[in-house]
């Protein structure tokens, strides 16, 4: 996209087209479908699928990274880049959008043991599908091509130097540029710097976007619960609805934990990402309130200790 118009696909050729009317390129995302007459943009179509983060900074905007997604690709490695909590990050992502979420565990040709980096994926969502693969394999776009099937747009997301761009190679018969990782922790320079679209070869579309290393979520909390499926359905089974769900008498979270069902670290996560989506999503009046409280809590505290300083 630039200030006044916009780089598009359509079924035979790229097009560069400059905007009409009211329209402008902040309007769009990479992935929206847009009805012109040859000459311009004339207005944008409805969109099927939003994918969103909460945008850097301290505002409470979001961000919009892609529009019209039917699966997303979550790329990492079967190395040092394996990271349950980002992976759930990224499953609650695509579960609030209405995207289906796939794990794609690249780097599989140089690790020993694959099939135990993809068990642990496997136990991070009830019914999730994931893949072990080598990235520069010329067999992927038949073994990935359910998704990437004419009418159907995937999306690339993940940190940088899992094998997004090299798989964005693969799937589109391109040759773009790729970087090495660093072999201490296994992590990789940014190749693509852009969200852009490509056609994939199985007639579908494809959308690569920059290495991610934070994601935060914002406004969404029935993608998070879907994830944590595990954690919600005992919640439902507790006996008061302000429980904290740490000893009250009958919930059914901490005996689940003592009983083996349930991974604590599991529900830690879980908690972990309901707060930040509750501050991320709150409005400006509800976090200076919530600035106030915690203001008078670190005075209420200060006095006290200072009345017990004074004691002889």
């Amino acid at each position: 996209m630039h200030h006044a118009q916009i780089d598009g696909l359509c079924a035979t050729d790229a097009v560069t087209l400059p905007m009409a009317g009211s329209l402008t390129t902040g309007d769009l995302a990479v992935g929206d479908w847009v009805l012109s007459d040859g000459l311009r943009i004339l207005r944008c179509l409805d969109r099927k699928t939003e994918l969103g983060r909460r945008a850097k900074g301290s505002g409470k905007t979001s961000q919009l990274i892609a529009a019209n997604v039917d699966t997303l690709f979550i790329v990492t490695s079967c190395n040092a880049d394996f990271n349950p909590a980002r992976l759930e990050r990224y499953l609650a992502l695509s579960a609030d959008a209405g995207t289906e979420g796939v794990i794609l565990l690249t780097k599989a040709d140089s690790c020993p043991d694959p099939d135990s980096y993809r068990a642990r994926a496997e136990r991070l969502r009830r019914k999730l599908c994931v893949l072990t693969l080598d990235a520069r394999d010329p067999g992927i776009a038949t073994d990935l091509g359910d998704w990437c099937r004419h009418g159907q747009t995937v999306a690339l997301v993940g940190s940088s130097g899992v094998g997004k761009t090299t798989l964005t190679n693969s799937l589109t018969g391109l040759a773009g540029p790729t970087q090495p990782i660093r072999e201490g922790d296994a992590r990789g320079r940014h190749t693509t710097t852009s969200r852009s679209l490509h056609a994939l070869s199985g007639g579908g579309w494809l959308i690569d976007t920059p290495g991610m290393r934070s994601l935060s979520l914002m406004d969404a909390t029935e993608g998070i619960d879907a994830v944590f499926e595990d954690v919600t359905e005992l919640i439902g089974q507790c006996r008061f609805h302000d429980c904290s769900h740490q000893s009250e008498p009958g919930c059914a979270v901490p005996q689940a934990i003592e009983d083996g069902h349930l991974d604590a670290a599991c529900l830690r996560r879980w908690e972990k990402l309901k707060r930040e989506d509750r501050i991320n999503t709150e409005t400006v009046a509800e976090a200076r309130e919530r600035s106030r409280w915690f203001g008078r809590q670190v005075k209420k505290s200060l006095a006290l200790k200072s009345r017990f300083d004074r004691k002889p």
